[in-house]
């Protein structure tokens, strides 16, 4: 529950946040009546991100139990960790413009009357926080009953659209920086899991016939199929036996994910 109440809750926010730039600019210049263009494009892009993410997942589920469902299973792992770092640092780097440039784009749609390219903004800029959603729920679902899935995900999208709410009455009070770098950081270590688990896929697939040893059994004393090990597994990369190469693997990636999050975030803007 407690990833999916994060991830809806991150992805929630950022696409509220997008979407009331975007309103508040459309009122700012006397064009309210736009805003059903706007609306338009984030109904589409939620029937998009919904019918992907459904088929995916029936997809898979067809092949319960076999090999193809290894070889799909791991390979959801590894596009939610390249979705899921991708976007934080995205967003981190453009961040601090991103109302400025999302303004700029919306202005000229509405100077050249385009009602379609109002549409098609609003449908790709909340697609894109949509799609990381589908796939990182992807990801976890295979380890996570649906009533978890569903308690964390209407959770953090309340949470995510309440905050948003705040945030606009607050306007440059509200310590965004701060709960964007907080967020960041605990996708990154999600993301992290998530390649450890597409390894230990792949490495039972015979794909990466290397570093298999195990490192550890701790399952005697935590399995990772218990309720605390299921917990720890969603959250940490918790596995009662890994293999070098996935304790390598998540240990690499999340320390050199972290420090360049971190670092990217004293830069100075340009």
């Amino acid at each position: 529950m407690l990833p999916t109440l994060v991830i809806f809750f991150r992805e929630s926010l950022e696409a509220s946040l997008i979407v009331g730039i975007v309103l508040a600019y459309l009122a700012r210049v006397g064009r309210p009546a736009h805003a059903r263009a706007v609306w338009a494009g984030v109904a589409a892009a939620v029937a998009l991100d919904l019918a992907v993410g459904l088929g995916t997942y029936h997809l898979i589920r067809q092949y319960d139990g076999s090999r193809v469902q290894s070889m799909l299973e791991g390979g959801t792992y590894l596009v939610a960790t390249g979705m899921l770092t991708s976007m934080s640092f995205w967003m981190k780097e453009q961040g601090r413009d991103l109302r400025r440039s999302l303004e700029t784009r919306v202005e000229a749609a509405v100077t050249r009357g385009s009602l379609a390219a109002l549409v098609l903004l609003s449908a790709v800029t909340v697609g894109r926080e949509g799609l990381e959603t589908v796939f990182f729920t992807l990801a976890v679902a295979f380890h996570a009953t649906p009533w978890a899935l569903a308690t964390g995900a209407a959770s953090g999208l309340a949470a995510g659209v309440a905050v948003s709410f705040w945030v606009y009455r607050l306007g440059r009070r509200a310590p965004l920086g701060l709960f964007f770098n907080v967020l960041g950081v605990l996708l990154l270590l999600f993301a992290a899991g998530l390649l450890a688990d597409g390894i230990q896929d792949f490495q039972s697939l015979g794909w990466l016939p290397f570093l298999g040893a195990v490192v550890w059994h701790s399952g005697r004393w935590l399995s990772d199929s218990s309720a605390l090990g299921d917990i720890l597994h969603s959250f940490f990369g918790y596995a009662d036996a890994p293999s070098v190469l996935q304790l390598g693997a998540y240990a690499v990636f999340l320390a050199g994910a972290v420090a360049a999050y971190l670092r990217l975030g004293r830069r100075p803007a340009r």
